[in-house]
């Protein structure tokens, strides 16, 4: 089978979301540095690896999927497809500009912080979580992988339910402090 431009094209863009994964975790990882020399404490460690876990494995399906199966390029959905991973990215640059600092991919909770109620926090309590949904939903569909799409998305609405009742749970911690 003769690999086709609108595959490639398909690659390179997945591959332009993991590099952009790879950035912000560096950027994750100097802040959790940060936030723990101030006393932040971590909680819901233990799902952590599953978060890695899923989102590696997801960069890996979609373009397997497309290979595997002969997905057609679909214009139309691709363009759509595409347009909800752009917008997704820029929610998720957003979210990171507004948190400053205190923006990790691991639940860091700072005793005493008073909540981030600006920039997309003034609509979205967890906005960061909403871009997420929206690119593993949206990118397999740019070359209509949506076994991947489908499949992935179910597993992170599972991963995310729990992380969001850790994340709660921490920041009414963290914040009951705060009004003390």
């Amino acid at each position: 089978m003769a690999i086709s431009p609108t595959f490639l094209g398909f690659g390179v863009l997945v591959v332009l979301v993991a590099l952009g994964r790879l950035v912000e975790l560096r950027v994750a990882a100097r802040h959790r540095r940060a936030l723990l020399a101030q006393g932040a404490v971590e909680v819901g460690a233990r799902h952590y690896p599953w978060m890695v876990a899923l989102h590696s494995a997801f960069l890996i399906a979609a373009p397997l999927e497309v290979w595997l199966f002969d997905r057609p390029f679909l214009p139309g959905l691709a363009a759509l497809g595409l347009a909800l991973v752009l917008a997704a990215t820029g929610l998720r640059w957003w979210v990171i500009r507004t948190l400053g600092e205190r923006w990790t991919t691991r639940v860091l909770c700072l005793p005493g912080a008073p909540l981030i109620t600006g920039g997309p926090f003034r609509f979205l309590r967890h906005p960061n979580y909403l871009a997420v949904i929206v690119e593993i939903a949206a990118l397999p569909l740019v070359h209509s992988a949506y076994l991947t799409a489908g499949i992935f998305t179910v597993l992170n609405a599972v991963l995310l339910r729990h992380r969001v009742r850790v994340e709660e749970a921490g920041l009414a911690r963290a914040t009951e402090s705060a009004e003390r």
